[in-house]
This record gives C-alpha cells, sequence and structure tokens, in this order.
C-alpha cells in the first residue's frame, strides 16, 4: 500500500445523501491520531467545506470503543522531539482543527468511549457533541509535560469558561460523561446504544433546515463571540439577505400550507 493510500485509509468519508460521517479509522490503536491522521482530516473537511450539496457532518471514531484516546504517543521520538518538530506538526494539527470550526456546514462529534486529549480537541472544534453515558473525557497531558496551544485552548474557554478550563488542564483528571455535561463539554447524553441513533437523528434535523440559514447562524454566531470592531454596513445587512432566497418562499409558503417545506439551498 502507497502513503497517499494509507493516508486516507485513516480517515474514511461515507455520505448517506445529504449528510456525510467522516470517520478516525484507526480501531486497533482505539483511533490515535497521528501524522497522517491530521492531515487526512485537514484535506477531508476542506474538500467538505467546498461542497454546497452537503447539510451536515458527524465526526466519529471508529468502533465503540473511543473517539481517540488522543495523539500517538509513539510518534513523538520521531516526529515530534524537539520544539522545532512540535511546531511543525502542530501547523498540521491546527490545519486540521481550524478546518473542523472553519467548514460551512453544521459538525457535530458522535462520541463513543474515551474521547481525551487530541481526540476532545477534535471535538471542541465541532459544533454540537452528543455522547453516550459510558464516554469518558480529559485533558492529561500534564502528565506528559505537554502544553494545549491556542487555538484549542480558545475553543476550551470558548465552551466551559475560564476556571472549569483550567481545572480540566491543572487536575488531568479522565472523568464520566455526567461530570462532562455539567461542565458544557457536550450537548447531550444518551444511553451508549442510543448514541449513533440520536446522532444521526439530531443531524437529519439540521439537514431538514433550510442549509443557508444554517450557514449564516454558524457564521453569526462565530462573528458575535469573535467581537472585535462593530458589524460593518455590509454585515448588517447580511441578516436580511435570506428575505431574497428562493428557501425563504419556500419555508413561509410550505408554512401555510401546512407542507413540509423541501429546501435547495438557493
Amino acid at each position: 500500500m502507497n502513503e497517499t493510500a494509507a493516508s486516507a485509509d485513516v480517515v474514511l468519508v461515507e455520505r448517506d445523501g445529504d449528510i456525510v460521517t467522516v470517520v478516525l479509522n484507526r480501531p486497533e490503536k482505539l483511533n490515535a491520531l497521528n501524522k497522517a491522521m491530521w492531515t487526512r482530516v485537514g484535506e477531508v473537511m476542506h474538500e467538505l467545506g467546498g461542497d454546497e450539496s452537503i447539510r451536515c457532518v458527524v465526526l466519529r471514531g471508529a468502533g465503540d470503543r473511543a473517539m481517540g484516546p488522543g495523539a500517538d504517543i509513539s510518534e513523538f521520538p520521531t516526529e515530534r522531539a524537539n520544539a522545532a518538530q512540535a511546531e511543525t506538526y502542530g501547523g498540521l494539527m491546527h490545519n486540521a482543527m481550524h478546518a473542523i470550526r472553519d467548514c460551512p456546514h453544521p459538525v457535530i462529534a458522535l462520541i463513543k468511549g474515551l474521547c481525551v486529549g487530541g481526540a476532545l480537541e477534535i471535538a471542541l472544534m465541532c459544533d454540537m457533541r452528543i455522547c453516550g453515558e459510558g464516554s469518558r473525557f480529559g485533558v492529561p497531558i500534564n502528565r506528559l509535560g505537554l502544553v494545549m496551544a491556542y487555538p484549542e485552548v480558545e475553543a476550551l474557554v470558548e465552551l466551559v469558561g475560564r476556571s472549569v478550563a483550567l481545572e480540566i488542564l491543572y487536575e488531568a483528571r479522565v472523568f464520566d460523561a455526567a461530570e462532562a455535561k455539567d461542565k458544557g463539554l457536550v450537548n447531550r447524553v444518551v444511553a451508549d446504544d442510543a448514541v449513533e441513533d440520536e446522532a444521526y437523528a439530531t443531524a437529519r434535523r439540521i439537514a431538514d433546515g433550510a442549509p443557508l440559514v444554517n450557514r449564516w447562524h454558524k457564521k453569526f454566531v462565530d462573528r458575535v463571540l469573535a467581537g472585535g470592531a462593530p458589524l460593518t454596513q455590509a454585515e448588517a445587512a447580511e441578516g436580511f439577505a435570506c428575505f431574497d432566497t428562493d428557501d425563504f418562499n419556500t419555508g413561509y409558503k410550505a408554512f401555510l400550507a401546512k407542507e413540509k417545506p423541501e429546501f435547495k439551498g438557493k
């Protein structure tokens, strides 16, 4: 098997109509994240982001045991042995994470089993996180003498706040799904055997909505969180652009007719 094929094998892309599933695929290693996987996640998410026929992306690990245990530590001696190497490697990681976070489509993390370290960092970049009651979470990297870099810290703090973020990083505990929900790390906790059903039912509800509106809402929420300068006139006007779309006409007419709308993303 050549290197390109091997790289593609560690991240699978499965499509069911307008919903796409991206699978972290190293089940023999509990989906531990290696260089090939980070590279391919970035490539895949950039590709999916440019496909306007997609309405929702589900990101998960292969199998039922883990979304992922974090980094593949066996790579450290050759790929991340010093700061210079780590910075280069970090570029691959952050490209993948930004591609997930910046994807214009809604992205759901489907979490089964263990979700720690880099796997949790990937989940943080998704728009929603749905897990099973048996799932476990944490960032135990201070046990390895490692820090969480700024992009991941930003996502963690944004989700759970300063004090809880520091608690997670200081104590380096692995905790259960109920505590993750209490901390605000996940949106929804369901029975372990119901995670897939709930995640894909959620994806279907999202995909049945107007796709342009979902993309606008994601863009608007990110702009609000970014803060900075007041909205420009063009940004403020974009809040009314939906009224010029075919989907708006489809939506309100279907509502009046008590029918299910069939949105085209136009």
